[in-house]
């Protein structure tokens, strides 16, 4: 008996294709850049308006945030976006 596991089938896309359908992940400084100030995870919560458990999620990188979020982070740390996050393709 052959189940559909055992039918080899041709890949949908090129290499090339499948990288630009790859999930992007995106890495985080937010910690770094609180810890830095001597912040607290309560602090920095109520400096951009969101919970402490937010601030904790996107630091373990459980979480990632909007662009709202990500200009408001921007704004607090006086720094670029993609110097607190960073856009990274799994390999």
């Amino acid at each position: 008996m052959t189940s559909r596991l055992d039918i080899f089938l041709p890949p949908r896309y090129s290499v090339l294709e499948s990288q630009l359908y790859m999930t992007p992940s995106i890495s985080n400084r937010v910690k770094e850049l609180r810890n830095a100030r001597g912040w607290t995870q309560e602090q920095l919560a109520h400096a951009v308006g969101v919970s402490r458990q937010s601030i904790n999620s996107i630091e373990r990188n459980r979480y990632v945030p909007s662009l709202e979020l990500a200009l408001i982070f921007a704004r607090t740390f006086a720094c670029p976006t993609d110097r607190i996050f960073q856009l990274e393709n799994p390999q």
